[in-house]
């Protein structure tokens, strides 16, 4: 499948039935399994709620993690209905696995988000902008290279001219917001929408808009989706007013 993104305009009502092959309508039910980015954890446990309340008889099964363990389990079969990344990237790996068969649709983009250096409230290292994750002394987090906020960490050294430091890679986004919350770190770089999450547990500081980059996150039914009714119900969802809603209050922008 080559894989070409649509944008959010193209999803039908979050509450429209899905098409059945004999003309007929089926209603969503039953259990609907998503693979979330770790950083979509806050947006998508209250819109999983939405969703479930707004077409009884279904639930939904979350499992969050980082983009590139998740596009793993899809292509090694773990059974689930829908794949929702932190980048392109990781979306067309699971798109062009097997001959392109991965894919029930093509990816659609339904939110961005964009890094910020977390600190702990405090801010004990004095932390004031990329360039003090070159400094040794600091004790410092960014994500592994392999997930999307590795990738974009990696980014936003580059374009800053850096060469980080960093003590801890995280597996997730989360992973790392944790080393600065719990004060295990001096700063760590996570997404704006993880110091949202995380209230007063930590400061966010900004990167220069030319050193950050903005991530687009693609989200898509899967072809051997055991629910794809659900699935495709799910997807709307997401894209409905009510799921942008939820997005945005959690500090994703929505295209």
């Amino acid at each position: 499948m080559t894989l070409v993104l649509a944008g959010c305009g193209s999803a039908s009502p979050a509450d429209a039935p899905s098409n059945r092959a004999d003309g007929s309508t089926a209603r969503p039910n039953g259990t609907v399994t998503v693979l979330a980015a770790a950083s979509l954890t806050e947006a998508f446990d209250k819109i999983a709620r939405d969703f479930e309340r707004s077409h009884p008889g279904t639930t939904v099964r979350l499992s969050f993690g980082g983009s590139s363990a998740l596009a793993t389990q899809v292509i090694n079969g773990a059974p689930a209905d829908v794949l929702a990344t932190a980048d392109l990237a990781t979306m067309r790996r699971v798109a062009e696995a097997d001959g392109g068969t991965r894919l029930a649709q093509q990816p659609t983009i339904f939110a961005t988000n964009r890094l910020q250096i977390a600190v702990p409230p405090d801010n004990p290292g004095r932390v004031a902008g990329l360039a003090h994750f070159a400094r040794p002394e600091l004790r410092l987090a960014v994500c592994a290279p392999q997930v999307p906020c590795g990738r974009a960490a990696a980014e936003a050294f580059r374009r800053a001219g850096v060469i980080p430091r960093p003590d801890t890679y995280g597996p997730d986004v989360k992973a790392v917001l944790t080393l600065v919350r719990t004060g295990e770190v001096d700063a760590g770089l996570v997404y704006l929408t993880d110091v949202c999450a995380a209230g007063d547990a930590v400061r966010g500081l900004d990167l220069p808009e030319a050193t950050s980059p903005v991530h687009d996150y693609p989200i898509a039914v899967l072809a051997d989706a055991p629910n794809p009714t659900a699935a495709r119900a799910f997807v709307d969802h997401v894209h409905s007013a009510a799921g942008r809603q939820r997005l945005t209050e959690a500090c994703f922008e929505v295209p």
